[in-house]
């Protein structure tokens, strides 16, 4: 019994620490150019999950908009953003955070989605439902799948 209240209390702690190092989607500091300088999650982003989640439809999709030669195996490559390809090489990784969590801080009117956002909607609908959603919207991507993202596109150099 004793181990178990232990081990509850040490994964409490941990947990605790983790949730406390993530940045909430209100609480995220752009600069005045956009950039995102420090990391939402407090956790070094995996360059395979961001590939993942760039090609999966359920999450960020971004092949649905972006060309990326690195993810040729994905079908459908958009045309309607620019092309990703070495954008590791000429963007910085705070451009880059800031552009995934909210690129209308940096290039304003785009379409492009906030992944990282979850107030300041205007009528925001729930599902395909028509109604109006009866709560605040939960981002599309957590903060570790916005670090995961950067984390792959800072790998597309040189291409």
């Amino acid at each position: 019994m004793k181990t178990t209240v232990a081990l509850a209390s040490v994964i409490g702690i941990v947990a605790s620490a983790v949730l406390a190092d993530t940045t909430a989607p209100d609480d995220v500091s752009f600069t005045e150019y956009g950039e995102v300088e420090a990391s939402l999650s407090g956790t070094a982003g995996d360059p395979a999950k961001g590939a993942e989640i760039m090609t999966t439809r359920s999450k960020g999709n971004c092949v649905a908009c972006h060309a990326v030669t690195a993810l040729a195996d994905a079908p459908f490559h958009g045309e309607v953003g620019p092309t990703l390809d070495d954008v590791g090489g000429y963007r910085s990784e705070a451009e880059l955070r800031g552009i995934v969590a909210n690129a209308k801080k940096m290039f304003d009117g785009t379409v492009m989605p906030a992944f990282y956002k979850t107030s300041g909607f205007i009528r925001p609908g729930d599902g395909y439902t028509g109604k109006a959603a009866p709560d605040d919207l939960p981002p599309i991507l957590s903060a570790q799948e916005v670090e995961d993202v950067v984390a792959f596109l800072m790998t597309l150099q040189d291409s």
